[in-house]
């Protein structure tokens, strides 16, 4: 199994007919997404890549059926475009925009808890199920490369080190159920400790790998369930940015979430509380195999 998403999952593309959007378009297509729509206003009629294009959500969603969304739209449109996914009925939405205004992204993630629907972002790249389905442009042209089937699922603050998180666990043997990049913005749709969850609930995931950030309450939150024994399954966690710990507090390194205002956000803060709390640390890429065979036996 994998979380979200899978073969079946009827996804729309919205902004499709923009250079970006196009453009994983066809990445996902070759990979094996089932896209069957697309929106642009205005764009109504035309089609990319065999793929019909709508100019409304709610038209593309009476029309093919689609579930999920991957949205393509500048930070002045994005909180727009997610309550019209929202509005739509759509379940699963990617929105891949970074440097959202807070209250913008503040109201979409309002909206997407309250209609009972999965807001991956902001600043994502997307998610993977392998060998069934990629939303966005996570893995680009070589997503059979780096994310290999198996049974850990993976949650990332950041995108790129998704795909050094999953090669990672091919080198030793092991494979992804779900990858999931969850977004470097300040605010994002849902937190660490909901996609643990799912991974929990999955029984086709045995353990689970983390990797964090200074900044944030996502670790927290995470370690506040392992805690309390709602996670029971192993998990890995990898929190980089130690070196931030030596510059003054209040600056952003990489994603501009990361950021440490207190000893709580530090990254060496976060290792030491995940650890207490049952999860296995890695300081490097390679301890993660290392530490899955440890968890698992």
């Amino acid at each position: 199994m994998s979380i979200l998403i899978d073969q079946t999952t009827r996804v729309l593309v919205q902004g499709i007919t923009g250079s970006q959007g196009r453009f994983d378009t066809q990445y996902c297509v070759a990979y094996g997404t089932n896209i069957v729509a697309g929106v642009t206003p205005g764009r109504g009629g035309q089609d990319v890549e065999g793929i019909p294009v709508f100019n409304t959500v709610r038209h593309a969603v009476d029309e093919t059926g689609a579930s999920a969304s991957v949205i393509y739209v500048p930070a002045a449109g994005i909180k727009d475009a997610v309550l019209e996914a929202v509005d739509a009925g759509i379940k699963v939405i990617v929105a891949l925009t970074e440097n959202v205004p807070r209250h913008d992204a503040a109201t979409a993630v309002a909206a997407t808890r309250a209609a009972g629907a999965w807001l991956i972002g902001f600043n994502t790249n997307g998610m993977v199920s392998p060998g069934k389905s990629k939303l966005g442009g996570i893995g680009g042209d070589r997503a059979d490369e780096l994310y290999v089937p198996g049974r850990i699922g993976v949650c990332s603050r950041s995108g790129g080190m998704s795909a050094e998180l999953s090669a990672a666990l091919a080198a030793g043997g092991y494979g992804v159920s779900t990858c999931i990049s969850m977004g470097g913005d300040p605010i994002t749709g849902n937190d660490m400790v909901e996609y643990a969850r799912e991974f929990e609930a999955d029984p086709d995931t045995d353990g689970m790998l983390f990797y964090g950030e200074p900044g944030s309450e996502n670790e927290q939150g995470l370690a506040k369930a392992l805690q309390e024994g709602e996670i029971t399954k192993p998990v890995v966690a990898m929190i980089a940015g130690v070196f931030q710990e030596s510059h003054p507090a209040g600056l952003s390194f990489g994603h501009v979430a990361a950021m440490i205002r207190s000893s709580d956000d530090s990254a060496s803060a976060k290792q030491k509380l995940l650890s207490e709390s049952g999860a296995h640390v890695a300081h490097r890429l390679g301890e993660i195999p290392e530490l899955l065979n440890a968890a698992l036996g």
